[in-house]
């Protein structure tokens, strides 16, 4: 509600449900329920200024919740981010893909959805609009029969890690909770010590950057990762998430591209870094010939 005539969204909310009864008595001679949780029907109302906006909520739950993640660690990332930063990175789904510092498994398993053209949510059961009194449930079970059938292996691999077994655990059953069962690898290692899976492939990870978790030393832990990527992950693109400017600077490698993004409130960079398997001057005189 952003409007002179109302000064609370609140009181809006109690006109409108008003309204909805008054209009149901007259029409159907009862008083319609009313529920805060799972509701037949939700109503969203929209004001600004002199205009209002009255609409049907066709998904209940918001979709950015895709519905899979039945744990998960401190501060996770958000699952359309996730998505999002894979599509930013340029992926055409030809290499293998590695979250070195998974966490929950949020990238990994969007990263996997979206190779395995696995629509997102396709393992959801409530929609708000199945409630409808005009929904058609052998159209819905034909589409969802058609999102099936278009879903694929996929053969380059599809890899995460992390150093605690917490995490590792909960990336697996959020995985097992998506659909993903036997598309992901997910095992305990630590970064400094992880070799590639692949020849070469797409790296992409949101490591620690708040001081809600526990690294003792950020700058340095910022160093291992540079240094790793330098030793170990030659002919790979690189991404990485972080709000820490600072922490990002120790890394140690010039980003090729650069992007600001948004993880909630906390605006972040995402970099990218071409990890070149030979001198970037040899890598160039190569693509020309």
């Amino acid at each position: 509600v952003n409007s002179p005539n109302f000064n609370h969204s609140k009181y809006v909310a109690l006109k409108t449900k008003d309204a909805i009864v008054d209009r149901f008595r007259k029409e159907e001679g009862r008083r319609p329920n009313v529920s805060l949780h799972r509701p037949t029907l939700r109503v969203n109302v929209h004001i600004f200024r002199e205009e209002c906006t009255v609409s049907l909520d066709s998904s209940e739950e918001s979709l950015h919740k895709r519905g899979y993640r039945v744990d998960a660690l401190e501060a996770p990332i958000n699952e359309v981010l996730a998505a999002g930063m894979i599509l930013l990175a340029g992926w055409q789904r030809n290499c293998a893909f590695v979250d070195p510092m998974c966490g929950s498994g949020t990238i990994l398993i969007e990263a996997a959805t979206y190779a395995c053209n696995r629509a997102p949510q396709l393992q959801r059961e409530y929609f708000g609009f199945k409630q409808w009194p005009d929904f058609d449930e052998s159209l819905w079970e034909g589409l969802l029969a058609d999102a099936r059938n278009r879903v694929t292996s996929f053969e380059h691999g599809l890899y995460g890690y992390d150093m605690d077994f917490k995490a590792m655990r909960i990336a697996n059953h959020n995985a097992l909770a998506a659909g993903l069962e036997g598309q992901v690898q997910i095992e305990r290692k630590r970064f400094e010590r992880l070799e590639p899976p692949a020849e070469e492939g797409l790296l992409v990870m949101n490591p620690p950057y708040d001081e809600r978790l526990e690294i003792t030393d950020i700058g340095a832990f910022y160093e291992m990762i540079g240094d790793r990527l330098k030793q170990a992950f030659a002919g790979y693109e690189a991404w990485i998430l972080s709000s820490n400017k600072d922490a990002m600077k120790r890394i140690g490698l010039r980003p090729s591209r650069k992007m600001m993004l948004f993880n909630g409130a906390l605006e972040c960079k995402f970099h990218q870094y071409q990890l070149y398997s030979g001198s970037h001057k040899q890598k160039k005189q190569v693509h020309e010939n």
